[in-house]
């Protein structure tokens, strides 16, 4: 019986949500006394970029009608949910934070770094070696649309282009271009031969994200390789003086630590990640 009142309570809040969730939608609209176009993608309509476009009309479509600050405060509020989604898919961090966690593993100091460090070291290094793209999105995107240049489709497109290129340059850079080739065959679309315009960014995406991935584990094993020989010898040593019992961790641990200190551990690995990078 519990378990039904579970799932009849959770099907009434999903139905009161999906309530009012379609009733806020209809007096935002309602409020800025915009319709949305008829629109059916591969008619006149990039499907790649279609909720964007629509996202776009609508600020448009508001911004021109005056549309109250509320509003502009909603959708903007919108718009920044998917800033950690851009973080994630469109960036360096994925492979940034993957080495890192690898480098703590390695050493088996558990949660030493914490968590907090290791997301903001490689928040800090994303924007070290984004700092190109990103400057380029700025100048060539969020000036000129602060500045009423561009409307914000244009801006939009201009903020993606810097994007795709990060991604495109990557993914050949790491001799991943098979992932590209596969994604577009799940896509049921051919692989352009020269030109990469063709390409749409939905596909390119997971494209570079796998890429990423696949980049931060072959990093990821060279990192392991001398703390597994450390281990590999300490525990030789204690089976040799009949101390099995012994953890090999516990003593390994602060000579994995001593060796990463000697040899400037932090300044490779660091390195080697944002020389791994060749945009």
């Amino acid at each position: 019986m519990s378990r039904r009142r579970r799932l009849c309570k959770n099907i009434v809040v999903f139905v009161l949500s999906l309530v009012l969730l379609t009733a806020g939608l209809t007096c935002v609209l309602a409020a800025a006394d915009v319709q949305t176009p008829d629109v059916v993608a591969g008619e006149g309509t990039d499907a790649d970029v279609f909720p964007f476009n629509l996202l776009t009309d609508f600020l448009e479509t508001a911004g021109a009608e005056g549309a109250s600050t509320t509003i502009e405060l909603v959708l903007l509020l919108t718009v920044l949910t998917l800033v950690p989604s851009i973080l994630l898919m469109m960036t360096s961090f994925t492979r940034i934070v993957i080495i890192l966690s690898f480098t703590r593993n390695a050493m088996g100091t558990q949660q030493t770094p914490p968590n907090q460090v290791i997301l903001g070291l490689a928040l800090f290094l994303t924007y070290f070696t984004m700092f190109g793209t990103l400057s380029q999105i700025m100048n060539e995107a969020w000036k000129p649309y602060n500045e009423g240049e561009i409307t914000i489709n244009e801006a939009f497109e201009r903020a993606v282009d810097p994007l795709r290129d990060f991604m495109f340059t990557e993914i050949r850079a790491q001799g991943n271009s098979s992932d590209l080739r596969e994604f577009m065959i799940i896509a049921k679309m051919d692989m352009p031969e020269s030109s990469t315009d063709e390409i749409p960014t939905h596909v390119l995406i997971p494209a570079f994200i796998i890429s990423e991935i696949k980049t931060a584990f072959r990093i990821g094993f060279y990192i392991f390789i001398p703390f597994i020989v450390i281990d590999m010898v300490v525990a030789s040593a204690l089976m040799s003086m009949g101390m099995m019992m012994l953890p090999p961790v516990m003593i390994s641990l602060p000579f994995k630590i001593m060796l990463f200190v000697l040899v400037n551990g932090w300044d490779l690995v660091v390195g080697s990640i944002v020389k791994s990078f060749s945009h």
